[in-house]
């Protein structure tokens, strides 16, 4: 067969355009595959941070852009026996079976009388995680599939260190945020900010010979912001690993013992659920490489760690807090968690996510 994919986001270098690439790069083994996008450079760059081989598949002019006519996105996907959209909502309208998937939960966009129109003819919806079908489910008066995102674990045997971490992009939000410590800091949507304020009261209380590592994505739009961010670690035991790419993190990965993650804290979560981790690609990341998860319990990250078994959900900075003192001063605990976190985190890694996008299409 022929497939088209399309990612209106593949200059964000998030987990949704490593979930999208990788659908190409599984199918692109059996398949014609062709990817719609104009910037050869940004698709480089998203590339050779995750490792994908996306060597036998074609790029082609976006039809997919405001400016391209519908009877010319018509007629160039009649070449085409299926069509993969990560969707921001929309529903295109293309000549051949539709393939919608959605990254996030979305709210309030109920389709118009022409979007059920549309709706009708998309073959297949699947969704990245149980937490964005039921937002999608809704929204659409739909059945979706669940396809967790594709995981594959390449930890290595290193000694681990007292090391907290947290990874993900930064991306501002325009707003100034305040903890319940009562500082200020910049509004970003992984709440670095708020876990660069628990682990400093957590020194000024005493604690000793631990570090917070910061692996961040950071876009040049970003930069200003990013340097008040950086501020705030000065005189701590906080550093910054800034835009490494996947073979580096899994250096980073296997010597943590602790993984941090905040997205969705003190958010409205009832209006935004979209402010919440979606699924949470890095928890469980971290989790294969054996680092304990203390993790926010909201968003997808409610689907891999199970509280007291595999790590901890917390729902306030105080519980934050306690929790990661609770298995630093533990080590009996700290290993049996670990133990755990790498025994659940192979069921994601088990899913044969090619097999599944595979069978998608037929």
């Amino acid at each position: 067969m022929k497939i088209g994919i399309y990612d209106p986001y593949l200059d964000d270098l998030g987990g949704g355009e490593k979930y999208m690439m990788t659908i190409a790069e599984c199918l692109s083994k059996d398949h014609k595959v062709s990817l719609f996008w104009d910037k050869k450079e940004e698709l480089d760059a998203l590339l050779k941070r995750f490792s994908i081989d996306l060597s036998l598949v074609k790029l082609e002019n976006n039809i997919f852009t405001k400016g391209t006519p519908l009877l010319k996105r018509l007629y160039e996907t009649k070449k085409y026996d299926r069509i993969i959209v990560l969707s921001d909502g929309s529903i295109p309208i293309v000549s051949c079976p539709l393939l919608l998937h959605f990254q996030q939960p979305l709210t309030h966009i109920k389709p118009t009388f022409l979007g059920k129109l549309k709706l009708k003819r998309v073959k297949t919806i699947f969704c990245n995680s149980s937490f964005t079908k039921s937002f999608i489910d809704k929204e659409f008066d739909v059945q979706s599939l669940v396809l967790y995102p594709p995981i594959s674990i390449k930890a290595k045997n290193l000694k681990k260190e007292n090391t907290i971490l947290s990874v993900g992009r930064f991306r501002v939000k325009d707003v100034i945020v305040k903890t319940d410590r009562g500082i200020e800091g910049v509004g970003d949507y992984k709440k670095l900010g708020i876990l660069i304020n628990v682990f400093k009261e957590m020194v000024d209380d005493g604690l000793k010979d631990w570090k917070l590592v910061l692996a961040v994505s950071v876009n040049d739009a970003d930069k200003e912001k990013f340097e008040i961010l950086k501020k705030q670690i000065e005189k701590y035991p906080v550093s910054l690993e800034i835009n490494r790419t996947n073979k580096d993190l899994w250096e980073i990965y296997s010597k943590t013992k602790i993984y941090w993650h905040a997205a969705g804290f003190g958010e409205d979560l009832g209006k935004h659920p979209e402010f919440a981790e979606h699924f949470g690609i890095s928890t469980v990341e971290a989790m294969g490489a054996g680092a304990v998860p203390v993790v926010i319990g909201a968003g997808g990250q409610k689907e891999t760690v199970k509280d007291n078994e595999n790590g901890y959900l917390w729902n306030t900075t105080k519980e934050l807090r306690e929790k990661t003192l609770k298995i630093i001063t533990d080590e009996k605990l700290l290993k049996k968690l670990s133990k755990n976190a790498q025994k659940d985190a192979q069921r994601f890694i088990d899913q044969d996510f090619c097999k599944k996008i595979r069978q998608m299409i037929e």
